[in-house]
């Protein structure tokens, strides 16, 4: 039985729509089960699985906070996008929130060597030797810099694969979740409907089409995960 806090949760997720979910005829098999009813074709997700679900997510991110696991936030589509690069660029958190680079984990070294590229064109900018370049020069290398920025600047501070990945619409973002499957590095997802949630090590069903869900969601998984990183022990280098 659900407690006061967790039925409000309930009514909040309800008003934001997070129960929406796809239609019928594409309802994935496997995520019948956190389906309450399909109301004139469409599923209705049950919102008390997401609360409960919600809850184990959050409580995996604060353990991994604690002990200083690194993530990854991914999430490319429109209504996960914006807030990913704003949340996460705000609190020093990885993420990918315009691409899914093929081979980010697989290959990763090899991408790694555009991110010192990034960085090494950054810190040339910014030291005494760039009053020495002429106009167009200085130009050029900020181009290069907005190219590298865009691909790689939001996991520019990565040092190694990523420990966790969270993830929006793990349909779309399908090669994140295959990579990180190669890696054994679990999975914290939204997850809706169409999409099989028995692949996810912790997955919340939710209507990941509405911008306002993603947002209430993604907030709830990473300030819990920030908070509990401000509060860890440094990590040693």
């Amino acid at each position: 039985m659900m407690n006061q806090t967790q039925l409000k949760e309930v009514e909040k997720l309800f008003e934001l729509g997070a129960h929406l979910g796809h239609k019928k005829s594409r309802l994935h098999p496997k995520a019948r089960k956190n389906v309450y009813q399909i109301i004139n074709g469409t599923s209705v997700i049950d919102l008390t699985n997401t609360v409960t679900q919600l809850e184990k997510a959050k409580k995996y991110l604060e353990n991994a906070a604690k002990e200083q696991k690194t993530i990854l936030v991914v999430g490319t589509k429109k209504t996960a996008a914006p807030f990913i690069k704003e949340y996460a660029s705000a609190h020093n958190i990885p993420f990918v929130a315009t691409k899914w680079l093929p081979g980010l984990l697989t290959n990763f070294k090899t991408i790694m060597k555009n991110v010192k590229k990034l960085n090494d064109f950054k810190d040339q900018l910014a030291g005494e030797e760039a009053s020495k370049l002429v106009k167009h020069e200085r130009t050029q290398m900020q181009k290069q810099i907005s190219k590298l920025e865009k691909l790689y600047g939001g996991f520019a501070t990565l040092s190694g694969r990523p420990d966790v990945l969270v993830i929006v619409d793990t349909k779309k973002e399908k090669n994140a979740v295959k990579e990180a499957q190669m890696y054994n590095i679990p999975i914290v997802a939204i997850v809706d409907t169409n999409s099989n949630p028995e692949h996810i090590n912790y997955p919340v069903l939710a209507n990941d089409d509405a911008a306002e869900v993603v947002e209430y969601l993604l907030r709830n998984l990473l300030e819990t995960y920030a908070g509990a990183a401000e509060k860890a022990p440094a990590k040693e280098s």
